[in-house]
């Protein structure tokens, strides 16, 4: 089930609402990524308290560990991972592609070592349909082959981004047939490829489209590529594709990222940047970023964001916070990721009220300026 209504837009900025069988998602939104069944550090609780409407799984890992037997007994992600609200599941593309020379690409699909334990695996467009069906995630992604920037000092072709997206688009194919075989009653995203490759972009777009899905993703950034080379991307694919489904920009990004994204008509975004970067001790912030580890933080009394309302800064100084990040207390990590995820949800969140109230180039703009400011 998936239902999206444009409520309003200003430029290719639009403000909409998508409804799912685990429940409805205002848009423009970021989803927290939870690989493992689980955002690093934050409970179910927290994510729900700081706004999270819909969080990510990861098709790959979760099928490595605890394993389909595991997550069929419980009914799929939802009750295992006590979250009640709307997931999405990558297809497991990503991860196979991050393997390198431990996997093999064939027209069939990708032969790989297990990284948990060797054991010789095969992932088909099928078997990534037959796993995301067990899970029952309410978004499921199609199995694709991420087109890479960059690969050991070799820069992608034109003619090597045109064949991956090519498999890309029967992948899809096979993904859309498979779906539909299993009758599951959540939606398929399909998944723009095409490299840095403007044309190879619309090439994919064009294709997809007629496969009639009921969402579209643009994958292949964020793998190696300039800042400037994913910006062209985002400011020719996500506007081109059609204007009543949903548009998720996959692994982006910054902060300024995402709401340039917005402003080139991207929905749904996702990212590990606010987790991963707090268990660095690199926090966001409404002016410029921050390093916990900085001594000048050392009898710092205020909070990270005088203007945050989240718990962490709520309670606590970048003094407290800082120490534990020098002694290297587990509870740092997680302070700096509740504060950072709140960051971001609340930063789309006031996206969402900037474009109800017509509002959002002028915001976009005053963002601009805060953050460049500093802390």
């Amino acid at each position: 089930m998936l239902d999206f209504k444009v409520l309003r837009t200003e430029g290719h900025a639009r403000r909409a609402r998508l409804t799912l069988n685990h429940g409805v998602v205002e848009t423009p939104i970021f989803m927290p990524v939870g690989t493992y069944g689980t955002v690093k550090g934050v409970t179910p609780k927290s994510l729900d308290e700081m706004g999270a409407q819909i969080i990510l799984g990861n098709t790959f890992h979760l099928w490595m560990r605890p394993g389909l037997d595991v997550l069929k007994q419980f009914g799929g992600l939802h009750r295992f991972e006590a979250w009640r609200k709307p997931i999405l599941t990558d297809s497991g593309g990503f991860q196979v592609w991050s393997l390198g020379e431990m996997r093999k690409i064939s027209e069939e699909g990708v032969k790989f070592a297990s990284p948990v334990n060797g054991d010789k695996l095969f992932l088909t467009p099928e078997i990534s349909m037959q796993i995301q069906t067990l899970l029952n995630s309410d978004i499921v992604m199609q199995f694709d082959e991420c087109t890479p920037y960059d690969t050991k000092g070799h820069i992608t072709t034109e003619a090597e981004a045109h064949f991956s997206m090519e498999l890309s688009r029967r992948w899809a194919l096979r993904c859309k047939a498979e779906f539909e075989r299993l009758e599951n009653p959540n939606a398929l995203f399909g998944i723009v490829q095409g490299g840095m490759f403007e044309h190879l972009r619309q090439e994919s777009v064009d294709a997809l489209v007629e496969m009639d899905f009921p969402g579209y993703a643009v994958g292949g950034v964020s793998v190696g590529e300039p800042k400037d080379e994913m910006l062209r991307i985002m400011a020719h694919t996500p506007h081109r594709l059609p204007a009543g489904k949903p548009r998720y920009l996959m692994g982006v990004g910054t902060p300024e990222d995402l709401v340039e994204g917005v402003a080139q008509g991207v929905d749904m975004f996702d990212c590990v940047m606010p987790t991963r970067n707090a268990r660095n001790g690199h926090l966001f912030t409404r002016f410029g970023d921050l390093k916990l580890r900085n001594a000048r933080h050392r009898t710092d009394e205020t909070p990270l964001d005088a203007s945050c309302g989240c718990y962490t800064c709520a309670n606590f100084s970048r003094a407290y916070l800082h120490h534990l990040e020098r002694c290297g207390e587990m509870l740092a990590p997680m302070l700096a990721s509740i504060h950072n995820l709140h960051y971001y949800l609340n930063l789309m969140g006031e996206i969402r009220e900037a474009l109800d109230g017509g509002t959002f180039t002028a915001y976009a703009r005053q963002f601009k300026q805060d953050r460049a400011r500093g802390v």
